[in-house]
């Protein structure tokens, strides 16, 4: 893997993201593409993520004065040119050799954020080295899976403070994986040379003696699943603030803001965990309702345009992520596709709020959206 991505071409008539995943399916073998574009079990909730956003409506004004408008939005204390990040994909080098080395330069070329994967299959340090060093870049976070050994999570966490990282994002959703049916179809495995280089030195999971009746996931597996005590002891580790992904439920939100948490994400895990979870369209409001302003709320899944964004921050949320796309781009043309696919999106978000008469995000708010009588 080069030091520096090496630049790729856009493949010709590529000029959407539903183009890029076309193009890719061509790039990517069997078992990259059940892994990268996979939801769980039918895949019912990964095909609502983008329904739902088909669903709602804009309903645009005219006639408004809209020079010096802008997509800056305000984050966690800092300014972001505009209010998309790349979300946690793990193995990125499945879809091209620079992997997450391609995304990190990329993403801080256009000003994005970037949330990487424990299970990046390059460095953390390496990563935040490439982010880090473009002055227009947005916000460096590391995204965790509470590991069994908490000691190794203790270094983990330590090891991305002192790379540079600025928040943590702990996901909440899988405390097991999905149903996974489309990657036991292609039998997946990962490539050789690929692995989660970030979480080399972790112990194996300690060995449990079943005794008859017990079940290997509630009597093994989920005993050292993480609770909201963990949530506690997390914060008491670290300087950074903490988010967590993967909440849908407004009573959940309403307990982890309770814990000063840093922000929420809403995520069902882009479909890839309990199918026939709602969508994180229709789940958005009802969290940012029981909140009610007390910490950031982002969104992700389904997410393919620009006025997908503004539907998104009409709704409530101060930022989005995008996975699936980028790592389409990433396939298609290593960094420059990953580029590709956030200029895109900033470029038909700007067109999105010139055509709604929103001349800044702040003023995208519920009117924005048309509500049938």
């Amino acid at each position: 893997m080069s030091s520096v991505p090496a630049l790729g071409v856009i493949p010709p008539g590529v000029v959407t993201l539903a183009d890029h995943e076309a193009h890719a399916r061509t790039r990517l073998d069997d078992n990259a593409w059940a892994y990268f574009s996979g939801g769980a079990a039918d895949e019912i909730t990964l095909r609502a993520n983008r329904s739902a956003w088909d669903a709602r409506r804009l309903h645009p004004r005219v006639l408004r004065p809209l020079a010096g408008g802008h997509t800056r939005t305000e984050l966690l204390g800092r300014t972001l040119a505009h209010p998309v990040l790349l979300a946690p994909v793990a193995f990125q080098r499945m879809a091209h050799p620079d992997g997450e080395l391609a995304s990190a330069y990329a993403a801080a070329v256009q000003g994005a954020g970037l949330v990487l994967s424990t299970q990046a299959s390059v460095p953390l340090e390496t990563v935040a080295a490439a982010f880090l060093g473009e002055a227009q870049r947005g916000p460096l976070w590391f995204q965790l899976y509470m590991q069994h050994d908490r000691g190794f999570v203790r270094e983990l966490v330590g090891r991305a403070e002192r790379a540079g990282y600025e928040a943590l994002v702990l996901t909440v959703d899988a405390p097991s994986s999905g149903a996974r049916d489309r990657e036991r179809r292609a039998g997946f495995r990962l490539p050789q040379g690929i692995g989660a280089v970030n979480l080399q030195g972790l112990a194996p999971l300690p060995q449990v003696a079943l005794q008859p009746g017990q079940s290997a996931l509630f009597d093994a597996l989920l005993a050292m699943a993480p609770t909201w005590a963990d949530i506690e002891w997390l914060q008491s580790l670290t300087r950074l603030p903490v988010l967590l992904k993967g909440v849908l439920h407004p009573d959940d939100a309403r307990q982890a803001a309770a814990l000063g948490v840093g922000g929420l994400i809403v995520s069902n895990h882009g479909g890839r965990t309990l199918d026939t979870a709602p969508a994180t369209a229709a789940v958005l409001p009802r969290i940012v309702q029981a909140l009610d302003g007390r910490v950031p709320v982002l969104v992700d899944g389904g997410i393919r345009r620009g006025t997908d964004i503004l539907k998104a921050m009409a709704l409530g949320a101060s930022a989005v992520l995008v996975g699936k796309p980028y790592i389409y781009g990433l396939a298609n043309a290593g960094a420059l596709g990953v580029a590709h696919v956030l200029r895109l999106l900033r470029d038909e978000l700007e067109i999105a709020m010139v055509l709604c008469g929103c001349r800044t995000l702040a003023e995208a708010g519920p009117g924005l959206l048309f509500t049938p009588d």
